[in-house]
């Protein structure tokens, strides 16, 4: 199933991305005439804001929409440029951050967090912890262990500056002020690199781990078919 995303540039030059249905339930004003989030289809929300003057970026998992007068360029820093002034590591690396995002989704529960495993959080009305909504952005997984703790996610596709744990500690503080009073709170910073200036700031934050991932990839060989002999019938 796709997932209809609405991206909003912030000042900072980076993005947040808010699932499309509750983004138009919180922003009213931006609804097309005649349809709300509720009872319009996804389908039906995207194509009248695209005529609306909204731009349109389909992939086939994730359809991405930007308000009019947005630079696309600026609203898809985060997904095709690196996050800081030094080179990307010329390794394999996931293309864009949502690809990343779902293969860490789909295969959470291989994540071994000081002998953990999690599981993707899902809360009361069935809303799973992809692109979880909070009131300071979306988290970009939500997790939990089997003694229900929380376990935020923050992922960079490739090198991962200093100013992640701030954006991260947001997110935590947000759980651990609503949905997790009672229980712990983690923070996972995932990136290809993990920079220098981020090690150092995470060790003065309690809770939180990182990682990095590497891509690796096999070619199969595939044996061609032998001749088939044909009989006649």
């Amino acid at each position: 199933m796709k997932r209809f995303n609405i991206v909003v540039a912030r000042e900072d030059g980076g993005v947040e991305v808010y699932p499309m249905k509750e983004w138009l339930r919180q922003h009213p004003q931006h609804l097309p005439q005649g349809l709300d989030p509720t009872n319009s289809t996804s389908h039906q929300l995207r194509d009248a804001l695209r005529r609306a003057g909204w731009s349109v970026h389909d992939t086939p998992s994730e359809v991405r929409l930007i308000p009019p007068g947005s630079s696309e360029t600026q609203a898809f820093v985060e997904s095709t440029l690196p996050e800081s002034d030094e080179e990307e590591s010329a390794d394999i690396a996931f293309g864009l951050e949502y690809q990343l995002r779902d293969f860490l989704a789909q295969n959470i529960g291989a994540v071994d967090v000081d002998g953990k495993r999690l599981r993707l959080y899902v809360d009361p009305t069935g809303r799973d912890g992809i692109e979880y909504p909070t009131a300071v952005g979306p988290i970009d997984i939500l997790a939990a262990d089997e003694a229900g703790d929380f376990f935020v996610f923050e992922l960079k596709r490739a090198r991962s500056p200093d100013h992640a744990i701030g954006q991260l500690t947001r997110y935590m503080g947000w759980a651990r002020q609503t949905i997790g009073k009672d229980r712990g709170v983690h923070g996972i910073i995932v990136a290809k690199e993990i920079s220098e200036n981020l090690r150092y700031a995470v060790s003065v934050v309690p809770n939180v781990s990182l990682f990095e991932y590497e891509v690796e990839f096999h070619l199969k060989s595939i044996k061609q078919l032998g001749t088939v002999s044909s009989k006649p019938l």
